[in-house]
């Protein structure tokens, strides 16, 4: 098996059962993973001595199989001298959070996101609650490939423990509702709330009754095989008829393991993660509260965004795809404020990573601080048109090296002008490439995006 580039952009991802989602493997980077943390404890400040064993947290999401991963994990820890804590369903930024909360070495999350029931991963947070940096993946990598992690597993009386905890679903409710500001309550507000039939199932809906809300509550049946079916962020098509038959103020739509959110204003639209950003960092920027006068999106982001926020002196500032680079570039200049127009938004006053519950909670203190509605929140920021095609692909060859390519980008380029762009990657998660289209003509930037998707089809089908 050849290890080498099991982690994408957001951990180790595939089909159940299949490589590199096996349990095989995922004991064998329980393995590494725990081989690391021994090989780096260091004491303790306040006693000078080290932990007796290291700890982990893991938590997951509600697919089937997770139960299997979840134990095969627990196992390579246990043999390299680590004590496992098992959360259960749990939203993959509670695990972020939990991880510092409790002191852990390293938090694990077992979860695809907004993939289907069949897929599966493995993402991998340090004590400080953020997502372990390339090197340490690299070093899993490695180890792995070495063949040597069973020369390096502890005597028999120094194996790990493993046990269940059950107040982390109320610790990480408890953590959600502090990023809620204390002069604000939700009473009187109508949400509809989809859960996606995933990790957030149990504690979202706690989490705004317990803030005064009144919660009509969808997808929260999971049953290991309907995460993410046709439900939460990536179907709202349910919150937003829901919004309008129950005359809710605002939907909210999080995805499978809840670190994404899109949003439905009170007249049924779609609210999505650029209009999220814009919002919120319109009220932080008014509180004094946005550090740098600066946001950080990525490349799949509006254009609109940058217009609106530039109107009032933000500057946007912008990465790669994935929450983890969002991530990296805001600490590395000290901004509180980042996301994508998929959900992931990033609020480092209260997070490490994507929070879809906190996302939310932050636009309803936005509304209530400004006493307007969703609506009207929403109509801040004004979308240039923007096509976005899937394309599924059976080989990802750098796509430089396509015959024919570049020439075909130049020409679709010169045919947009000054006024838009052209934005084409291949999914980190997925067998797609994601060709992105933007412009000021709807019709001319379908007929572009149409015709480099067909190309691209044909040369990697």
């Amino acid at each position: 098996m050849n290890y080498k580039g099991m982690f994408g952009t957001d951990g180790i991802r595939g089909r159940a059962n299949e490589f590199p989602i096996t349990s095989n493997v995922a004991m064998l980077v329980g393995q590494a993973m725990g081989y690391i943390l021994r090989k780096n404890q260091k004491p303790v400040s306040s006693t000078g001595k080290p932990k007796a064993q290291p700890m982990v947290l893991i938590g997951k999401d509600t697919r089937l199989s997770g139960y299997m991963i979840e134990q095969a994990l627990s196992s390579g820890f246990n043999s390299m001298g680590v004590r496992v804590n098992l959360t259960g369903p749990l939203p993959t930024p509670g695990i972020g959070f939990l991880a510092q909360n409790m002191r852990a070495d390293a938090g694990i999350v077992i979860s695809a996101s907004h993939n289907a029931f069949y897929d599966n991963g493995i993402k991998i947070f340090g004590k400080d609650g953020f997502k372990i940096p390339d090197e340490m993946q690299e070093e899993i990598e490695d180890l792995i490939a070495s063949n040597t992690l069973q020369t390096l597993m502890v005597p028999s009386e120094k194996i790990g423990r493993t046990r269940r905890i059950d107040d982390a679903s109320g610790r990480y409710i408890v953590y959600a509702k502090n990023t809620f500001p204390l002069d604000q309550t939700l009473d009187g507000v109508r949400i509809v709330l989809d859960c996606a039939n995933g990790a957030g199932y149990r504690v979202a809906p706690a989490i705004f009754e317990e803030l005064g809300a009144e919660v009509i509550v969808l997808g929260n049946q999971p049953n290991g095989f309907n995460i993410n079916d046709k439900v939460g962020a990536l179907h709202p098509e349910k919150a937003c008829e829901a919004v309008l038959k129950y005359r809710a103020d605002v939907g909210i739509t999080i995805d499978g393991d809840a670190d994404r959110v899109i949003m439905v204003d009170e007249k049924g639209r779609v609210v999505n993660g650029d209009h999220i950003l814009t919002m919120v960092a319109l009220q932080l920027a008014k509180e004094k509260r946005l550090n740098g006068n600066t946001i950080v999106a990525t490349e799949m982001s509006n254009l609109g965004l940058d217009r609106k926020l530039k109107e009032h002196g933000i500057q946007v500032v912008r990465t790669g795809v994935g929450d983890k680079k969002v991530v990296e570039e805001m600490l590395r200049n000290n901004f509180v404020l980042g996301g994508e127009q998929s959900g992931h938004i990033i609020c480092l006053e209260h997070s490490t990573t994507g929070d879809g519950c906190v996302a939310a909670l932050n636009v309803l203190a936005a509304m209530g601080a400004s006493g307007k509605p969703l609506s009207e929140l929403n109509d801040l920021m004004e979308d240039i048109p923007q096509v976005l095609i899937n394309t599924r692909v059976k080989r990802k060859t750098a796509l430089e090296q396509l015959e024919g390519y570049s020439e075909l980008l130049k020409t679709s380029e010169k045919q947009l002008g000054e006024f838009g762009r052209i934005f084409v990657r291949y999914s980190g998660t997925e067998p797609l490439v994601r060709v992105l289209v933007e412009g000021e003509d709807a019709s001319e930037i379908g007929k572009i995006a149409e015709t480099m998707a067909s190309f691209l089809q044909s040369q990697l089908s």
